[in-house]
């Protein structure tokens, strides 16, 4: 790079900081530092950039830390197609970043789109878009801007879906994994949602209000109002926050046993890429073994989420109960002969 490039660079990046006099600017950004300071940054990150408050937010306190020089910033814009002017407000998100030269993609959804569970499947193939991006450009981490008032959100939804502890919990970590090579970085969770407004303002002068966040029809944005009335009644956030991180320790303690589970107890096939589970892989509680046999679809079958727990649950039953059996769950093949459990992936079985 030239030196006059890399002059523009650092005169942009200070003007980037001026706002960090901004007190209420100032303390959020001491909250961000203080969770990414943990962080090992080998290769390149990249940021999930949607244009509303929240992930322009993100962006300035991304571009406002010091990374290391070598690591490069990726921002990625996922054009959903699912709105007739989704495109036309992908590229306006662009051009009002354009002044912090970032590395800004615009990701397309080509194909059918779907009629039912709209927000699910939206949400599946922007990480799909976003990790397929991510192994071009060198990215092993996807920066999202999950913020303190969605982990109450998502508490509320999950404890209506009935969720296990896992499930109540997930959704609280700063890190966690998408796959064997990405990961998914939360940096937002002790921030409020005004704090992000706030800095998109006061940076952007800009933010997209995405219309879909008004549809009642939606239960995320019927939950959004409940939470808004319970705070009128009085609902102790801070309360709520603390029965997070108890449910996060305990779940973090079961983690441990579920890894060992299956450093111990699951061997790779030298001669082809199934994976055989071991006898004692069924020795430990309930718990962890339903958990561990999750992971294993999950990564064998190179899946975002965990096939659904009552699959999970019956494809267990059938492993304990039958001599010799073979079927297919969440892009997997499962087989048992001769007391041995071989997991292997569906479309890469050789016949």
């Amino acid at each position: 790079m030239k030196k006059r490039s890399l002059n523009v660079k650092k005169k942009i990046h200070k003007k980037s900081k001026i706002f960090l006099r901004d007190k209420k600017i100032e303390e959020t950004f001491k909250k961000f530092t203080a969770n990414i300071k943990k962080l090992n940054f080998e290769n390149n990150i990249c940021v999930a950039l949607s244009g509303g408050p929240d992930s322009l937010g993100l962006l300035y306190l991304i571009k406002s830390y010091k990374f290391p020089k070598k690591m490069k910033v990726f921002v990625y814009i996922v054009d959903h197609l699912l709105r007739k002017k989704s495109s036309e407000e992908a590229l306006l998100v662009k051009s009002k970043i354009t002044k912090l030269q970032m590395n800004t993609k615009i990701l397309k959804w080509i194909g059918k789109k779907p009629s039912s569970n709209i927000q699910a499947l939206a949400r599946n193939k922007r990480y799909l878009l976003i990790s397929k991006q991510c192994e071009i450009d060198n990215v092993d981490k996807i920066f999202t801007a999950h913020h303190k008032d969605d982990l109450y959100e998502n508490f509320l939804l999950r404890l209506l879906r009935g969720s296990g502890l896992q499930g109540m919990s997930s959704f609280n970590s700063l890190v966690s994994s998408y796959n064997d090579k990405i990961k998914i970085i939360r940096p937002l969770l002790n921030i409020k949602k005004e704090e992000l407004i706030y800095i998109s303002k006061k940076i952007f002068n800009f933010y997209i209000d995405d219309p879909s966040n008004k549809n009642n029809e939606f239960k995320r944005n019927r939950l959004r109002k409940l939470i808004l009335n319970l705070k009128k009644e009085g609902l102790n956030l801070s309360k709520l926050n603390l029965t997070l991180s108890n449910l996060t320790t305990s779940n973090n303690a079961i983690n441990f046993y579920v890894n060992k589970n299956l450093k111990e107890n699951i061997h790779k096939n030298k001669y082809n890429s199934s994976y055989i589970i071991g006898k004692n892989f069924f020795d430990y509680p309930e718990e962890i073994i339903f958990r561990s046999f999750s992971l294993m679809l999950k990564k064998v079958g190179k899946r975002y989420y965990t096939p659904r727990g009552r699959s999970v649950l019956k494809s267990l039953y059938m492993i304990k109960s039958k001599k010799d059996l073979k079927f297919t769950l969440s892009g997997c093949i499962i087989e048992k002969f001769n007391n041995s459990v071989l997991i292997s992936r569906e479309n890469t079985k050789k016949s």
